[in-house]
């Protein structure tokens, strides 16, 4: 966790706090690859919060090659999510108020390699054959890429 939060965390203890977050959904084959989260044991994407004076793309692209080992070469941006649905709590009692700004990365390179310390499981999906235990935060923004994703096919 950033030192902004830790810092800010102690201010605030668990109470709600707004974080902006950059995310990113890799997409090869008609396939997502998904990382299973060690905090909550649910699947989500890639990515994490931004720290001060971050570039949100940078961080998107920070966040994908530690927890993945990936590169992106390209992003492009799938939407900003943000409203009640983002609400979360975090196993520790820690609420956010998350607005993610995700992207879709089809252009990337690199060898794929889990990190340990957030992540248990890397994995590749069919997107219509997604897992059942999505991080909540991911829904809708999960919802968002596969639709995209599926319009394209439909072209």
């Amino acid at each position: 966790m950033m030192q902004y939060i830790k810092a800010m965390r102690k201010h605030i203890g668990h109470e709600r706090l707004l974080v902006v977050g950059a995310s990113v959904f890799i997409h090869k084959d008609h396939k997502l690859l998904l990382q299973k989260r060690l905090d909550n044991g649910c699947w989500a994407e890639h990515g994490g919060c931004c720290e001060l004076g971050e570039v949100v793309e940078e961080a998107a692209k920070r966040e994908l090659l530690e927890e993945t080992g990936l590169i992106a070469n390209s992003l492009e941006l799938l939407g900003i999510f943000s409203g009640r649905e983002l609400y979360y709590t975090y196993p520790n009692g820690d609420q956010v108020s998350i607005v993610d700004i995700a992207y879709l990365c089809e252009d990337f390179s690199g060898e794929m390699k889990a990190q340990t310390d957030e992540t248990s499981d890397l994995r590749w999906f069919e997107i219509d054959n997604l897992p059942e235990n999505i991080s909540p935060p991911t829904i809708p923004v999960l919802k968002r890429c596969v639709e995209v994703l599926k319009e394209r096919q439909n072209r």
